[in-house]
């Protein structure tokens, strides 16, 4: 009887603590995802700020939801009456909007229409300030501060891509990577990596040829595998030197994680716990465990040759980093290779779609290099191809936002923004907003960089201020070599089967690929490399029937039926001769 009584003591008392416990833990959750929140949305309420209500426990997630899912059908319905209506005039480009605003952030749109260009939004617990004001970019762009660091936001998602790398680390740390970093990235040692991408180049090159010959003439092909097999392939030989066949391998596996992780986590989002025992989760971190076995099998089998994967590690160890970091360090550093990947496949669906521009750059690579091998010399003197890069960069940033989170009480432009306050800035805003780029902000014009470089605060595909991207460089003169390579054996046309569908996953890229169609580009030869290359010469005119004339005489020493094609440009005319 006592025994019993011992027993139902026991299993009230448990009961109790289990109801204590759980109430606790629902006022701790409240307090966290409701109560905290709330009053920092009513800071800004107090600045005349404004933002759509949140709803517990999740704030405007379904929002969001709701908005993409209406979206996307809609874009499904617009490309299903597309087909129905084609008359077979594919690859035309007609119909391709450069503003991928309404069908991926449709809500952003939604809300800065509803609030202005400064808004608040929550995602569970967390709190955005949405901000896409001039003026207050350029304030957080120019401030220097650590008090301003990476948005801890999809932390907990993308710990097994990004780790603690120098993408999402904060403070001292992210100082110290990136001073490490920092010196592999100088203009000089990029110059030195240009004869790499033109090896790594190669495959591609071949490839296509081979199939263009097998298919009498012209081929059509999704572009986008072949030039994410040419970015690893670059980022291998410059990181893993001789191993770089082996360092391809865990590209593929790198691409694996990234799609594995390209969904928020919002249950560890707003815990701030790591790991949650899910299939997706699961493959996450075998993958990463994969990864960095990998990188540092090769690391060890590199010994002392030198590459960029030894200089990083022998620059963090020489800092007093233990070992186990810096070699952490290192794999988290060698995640990314897709964003230049993207932006080539981007790059050359536009000079598909924009023929003059595809002639103009083609003359330019020739005329530069004038039968030479590519190199860094010439390719600094490509401006149009670098324009039309540039342009591609504007309308199709790879990120979507520059996000930033107040470590400490800031205040910019103005606005005071409390400690923990994501900041997201959204780059395809400012690079299409008419007041800072003109009423032809939504079409393709690279011409719109012949002059000057765009202020700080309204270009910025590699990010802005402190953090901006390091990589730069050397991303700018791997999309050159790999275009001029192209543009210079290639005629591009977009192919009837593509489907321009921009999609938000990791960055902003093609949701179906970009398809092309291929030829060779024949045997023309222009002006300037007859005189180089005949002993006959010409006398330069404005007058395009004098130059017609003098090309006509001296073609006519080689070939019967020489094919002459001028084209004007203002009062200069460029003549180009079919040499087969």
């Amino acid at each position: 009887m006592e025994v019993g009584m011992v027993v139902v003591v026991a299993a009230k008392v448990l009961v109790s603590l289990w109801c204590v416990g759980a109430c606790c833990l629902a006022a701790y959750l409240y307090r966290v995802v409701w109560v905290a929140p709330r009053r920092v949305l009513a800071e800004f309420r107090r600045q005349g700020i404004g933002g759509p209500r949140p709803s517990f426990p999740y704030g405007n997630l379904a929002d969001m939801r709701e908005a993409v899912a209406a979206a996307r059908h809609q874009l499904a319905e617009a490309r299903r009456r597309r087909r129905a209506r084609d008359s077979g005039d594919g690859g035309s480009g007609a119909g391709i909007v450069h503003d991928y605003r309404p069908a991926v952030l449709p809500f952003y749109e939604k809300w800065r229409k509803d609030y202005g260009p400064i808004f608040t939004y929550s995602m569970g617990n967390v709190v955005f300030l949405h901000v896409s004001r001039p003026d207050v970019v350029r304030d957080i762009n120019l401030c220097v501060s650590l008090d301003l660091g990476k948005s801890s936001y999809l932390k907990a998602t993308h710990e097994p891509l990004f780790g603690g790398g120098i993408l999402k680390s904060n403070g001292e740390a992210w100082a110290h990577q990136r001073k490490i970093i920092a010196r592999e990235f100088f203009l000089d040692k990029v110059k030195g990596m240009v004869d790499l991408m033109v090896d790594s180049a190669q495959t591609l090159l071949k490839s296509w040829e081979e199939g263009i010959d097998k298919n009498g003439g012209t081929i059509d092909i999704k572009i986008d595998d072949d030039i994410r097999a040419y970015s690893a392939d670059v980022i291998s030989r410059t990181c893993f030197g001789s191993s770089y066949i082996k360092g391809k391998n865990i590209f593929l596996k790198i691409r694996e994680l990234q799609k594995a992780v390209s969904k928020p986590n919002v249950l560890a989002e707003m815990t701030g716990l790591r790991f949650f025992p899910i299939k997706r989760n699961k493959q996450a971190w075998e993958l990463h465990k994969q990864v960095h076995k990998l990188i540092l099998e090769i690391v060890k089998e590199s010994g002392e040759e030198r590459n960029l994967l030894r200089a990083i590690l022998l620059s963090a160890s020489s800092s007093k980093v233990e070992l186990a970091e810096a070699e952490n360090f290192i794999v988290d550093n060698c995640k990314r290779y897709e964003s230049t990947a993207v932006t080539a496949a981007w790059c050359l669906m536009l000079l598909g779609l924009h023929p003059e521009w595809q002639d103009r750059v083609r003359e330019e690579v020739q005329e530069v290099c004038a039968g030479q091998p590519v190199d860094s010399q010439s390719l600094q003197k490509m401006k149009n191809l670098t324009m039309v890069i540039q342009e591609t960069l504007r309308l199709y940033p790879a990120g979507a936002f520059v996000s930033r989170q107040a470590l400490q009480e800031l205040k910019f432009g103005g606005v005071h923004i409390p400690k923990g306050v994501n900041i997201y800035i959204p780059v395809s805003t400012m690079h299409l907003d008419p007041n800072l780029w003109g009423p032809d902000v939504k079409e393709f014009n690279p011409e719109r960089f012949s002059n000057a470089q765009p202020q700080l605060h309204s270009y910025l595909p590699f990010g802005a201020g402190a953090r901006t991207c390091l990589g730069q460089g050397f991303a700018m003169a791997e999309l050159k070599t790999l275009i001029s390579l192209i543009i210079s054996k290639f005629v591009l046309k977009l192919s009837p089967n593509y489907e321009h569908s921009p999609t938000l996953k990791l960055i902003v890229e093609p949701e179906f690929g970009v398809d092309l169609s291929l030829t060779r580009v024949q045997g023309k030869m222009s002006m300037d490399k007859w005189f180089m290359s005949t002993s006959y010469g010409y006398v330069v005119s404005t007058k395009r029937q004098h130059i017609l004339e003098t090309l006509k005489v001296n073609a006519c020493q080689i070939s019967e039926e020489p094919e002459i094609v001028c084209q004007e440009r203002g009062s200069q005319h460029t003549c180009m001769m079919n040499m087969l």
